[in-house]
């Protein structure tokens, strides 16, 4: 199946994405990325790994039952539990794929696995066996195939084709390979593996040496039809191939590839933030494809040249990744309504009437502090708008007090559940501390504040900062994030942001008797 002239594009955002550490996303926040996956057009969503909690099994299944157009996948281990769970989430998509992985290394197979190398291959046939008697597409990966016997390897590849397998991933899994070895070692598989035909040939490769999307252009080449990525290019550790990057190459250099994809690529903007908004993983500044600088320039010399003639420094159009025309121009306090929900349109946000309401009236509030307002404070107000019409618990008053003379304190009053109100003042070793002080003692979860940063949404002395944060509570991590023009403000909102999830989902749900015992 190596001569087709389109490139699938897997995402694994919902599955191996999750799984930077510190991100932790619910059901509905899924679904909202599956739907925004959808809209993009990918070929194939790896929903998550339904056997590994009863929270993943509920997301699979219910972006199974809604998500139509992509295949749906979910993830299983060569355990009969683990495949009979997968397809008990899957079963409900129009197109249903249980993805089974087994390691085939030494270093896994003697560590890990502790089992015998002929028992291996006897569960890779008989698990991929199983996932076939539920449905007619199965996904095989030999984890950590970089650092593998070849021979076993393609014996394995070999049984698994046998066994019913119609897509053989290749995993880089720990970022091990270089792009001219890893492409010579899937030639050698296409050489070496008989029934290779019978099969997609696909890649997964990770990012520890910054080679995930070298690698994976370099798979593309020798005949990989099917590159599993992550938007942004999350995931474990240093992360997978990104979506944007693989995306962008291949349409950028028809050319070299002489390939396409199925890819909307003007969907990248949008999704690329909410991705960033919701598992609170800020997207570096000079990311390609993606970042905020991907299409500014400073230099007097671009900026001529750009001028002139846009291609002279930009071999992509910003429009291509539905960055909107005039996306630099900016609203004020005198714009309307209407003009904001243009804007919000242009920017591919799906607000509802509600929603609209409360991002517009957040836009007058911003717009009187602050006078012009682009596209980079929207996406920060339509965030924290939706994250704020579903809190428990919201923040009415914050005042500080601190300097180089005296302890800084923070009184704070917070609405509860059913309207109730409580209010305390708390020291610290400064103004966020003693804020974060007297919310904890009010909101009363118990919980570890692990990582906390500001980053300006824009330029300027009257810029939003937007406040990122992770707490440990119940032994879970939680995100939660903010902005204001205020950072002691925006640290507050992005606590309580945290806390809101964490209580949301505690395994009692009780934020009345977390109220009422503080």
């Amino acid at each position: 199946m190596t001569n087709e002239n389109k490139v699938l594009i897997f995402d694994t955002t919902l599955r191996d994405g999750e799984q930077s550490p510190g991100v932790a996303l619910n059901v509905e926040e899924k679904l909202e990325i599956a739907r925004a996956l959808e809209r993009m057009n990918v070929d194939i969503i790896e929903a998550g790994f339904p056997a590994s909690s009863p929270g993943d099994l509920e997301s699979v299944t219910a972006i199974a039952k809604e998500i139509r157009e992509p295949v749906i996948a979910g993830l299983a281990r060569a355990v009969g539990g683990d495949v009979d769970a997968c397809w008990e989430a899957v079963k409900h998509a129009e197109r249903p794929r249980i993805h089974v992985f087994l390691s085939t290394s030494d270093i896994h197979i003697m560590h890990q696995l502790e089992k015998d190398k002929e028992r291996v291959l006897e569960m890779a046939r008989e698990m991929v066996a199983r996932a076939k008697a539920y449905c007619e597409d199965v996904e095989f990966s030999p984890m950590d195939a970089t650092r593998s016997v070849p021979e076993y390897l393609y014996r394995m590849l070999t049984e698994v084709i046998d066994a019913g397998a119609t897509t053989v991933n290749i995993p880089d899994t720990v970022g091990y390979a270089m792009p001219d070895e890893f492409a010579q070692s899937l030639r050698d598989i296409q050489e070496n593996v008989p029934n290779i035909d019978k099969a997609r040939l696909s890649v997964h490769c990770h990012n520890d040496l910054g080679l995930a999307v070298a690698n994976s252009v370099a798979a593309i080449k020798v005949g990989a039809r099917q590159i599993e990525v992550c938007v942004n290019g999350i995931g474990e550790r240093a992360g997978n191939a990104s979506l944007e990057e693989i995306v962008m190459a291949i349409k950028t250099r028809p050319d070299f590839f002489e390939l396409t994809t199925n890819v909307d690529s003007r969907q990248i903007h949008r999704v690329s933030r909410l991705v960033s908004q919701l598992t609170g993983m800020s997207i570096q500044p000079n990311k390609a494809i993606v970042g905020i600088n991907a299409f500014r320039h400073q230099s007097g010399i671009h900026q001529h040249g750009v001028t002139k003639m846009r291609e002279t420094y930009e071999i992509i159009d910003p429009q291509e990744i539905g960055l909107p025309k005039g996306t630099n121009l900016v609203l004020n306090k005198n714009s309307g309504r209407h003009g904001l929900k243009a804007r919000l349109d242009d920017l591919g946000y799906e607000i509802t009437s509600a929603e609209l309401d409360h991002v517009f009236v957040a836009f007058k509030e911003l717009a009187d502090k602050k006078g012009e307002i682009d596209d980079r404070d929207l996406d920060a107000l339509v965030s924290g708008e939706r994250r704020a019409i579903e809190d428990i618990y919201k923040l009415e008053v914050l005042q500080v007090s601190c300097g180089n003379q005296g302890e800084p304190s923070a009184t704070v009053k917070v609405i509860g559940p059913e309207g109730q109100v409580k209010e305390t003042t708390s020291t610290g070793t400064g103004p966020v501390d003693a804020a974060y002080q007297a919310l904890n003692s009010i909101v009363g979860v118990p919980n570890q504040l692990i990582e906390y940063s500001v980053n300006s949404v824009t330029e300027g002395i009257d810029a939003q900062g937007e406040v990122t944060v992770r707490i440990e509570a119940g032994g879970r991590t939680f995100v939660g994030r903010a902005a204001d023009t205020d950072i002691v403000v925006a640290s507050a909102k992005a606590l309580l942001n945290a806390l809101n999830r964490a209580i949301a989902q505690s395994p009692q749900g009780k934020t009345e008797e977390a109220w009422a015992n503080p």
